[in-house]
């Protein structure tokens, strides 16, 4: 299949999970009523959601590295590792949204609203990193290395963002679930 025929295919698909993910994680936040159909309490989600965020920010830096060093191979390997633990994230936070209601953020002074900047920004950036990231895995997977690296520049520094403040947001909320 040409280059040219594998975007007719892969770009309308990327854009339409693009636009539908961040739609349904949305809808899902605002349930009116919650459904816990797997049993699991409260902090197990946070706690399982923290983890899978520092490793997949371990994973890109391990990227960035590998491809710094010229290793291919690892670096592919790497950045395959970290989308596969983000879909894991994905799926699970989806299953927590429909599971359980929000925890309301108890902190206050200076911690609020710096709670609340973290949080803002690492939501914003949640909705634009899923076209980023399919995006880059598609050009790298396709060999266009150099479409690849130019969205690459973008998607990693905003994808290692919004890893470590995931893991921070779980630490501002741990005493709280």
């Amino acid at each position: 299949m040409t280059e040219l025929r594998k975007d007719k295919v892969a770009v309308p698909i990327i854009v339409i999970l693009s636009v539908l993910v961040p739609i349904i994680v949305l809808v899902l936040m605002n349930l009116p009523e919650r459904y816990n159909f797997l049993g699991i309490e409260l902090g197990t989600f946070p706690l399982f959601h923290a983890i899978l965020n520092a490793l997949t920010a371990i994973l890109l830096m391990m990227g960035f590295f590998f491809i710094r060093k010229g290793n291919m191979k690892m670096h592919r390997n790497s950045m395959i590792s970290a989308f596969c633990l983000s879909a894991i994230f994905l799926v699970s936070y989806v299953i927590s949204k429909i599971s359980n209601d929000p925890v309301p953020f108890g902190g206050e002074g200076f911690l609020r609203p710096l709670y609340f900047f973290i949080l803002i920004t690492h939501i914003a950036l949640s909705a634009i990193i899923v076209p980023l990231v399919l995006f880059t895995m598609y050009r790298g997977l396709t060999k266009e290395y150099e479409k690849h690296r130019k969205i690459a520049r973008w998607t990693f520094p905003v994808w290692l963002y919004v890893a470590i403040t995931g893991v921070l947001v779980y630490l501002f909320m741990m005493p709280y679930y």
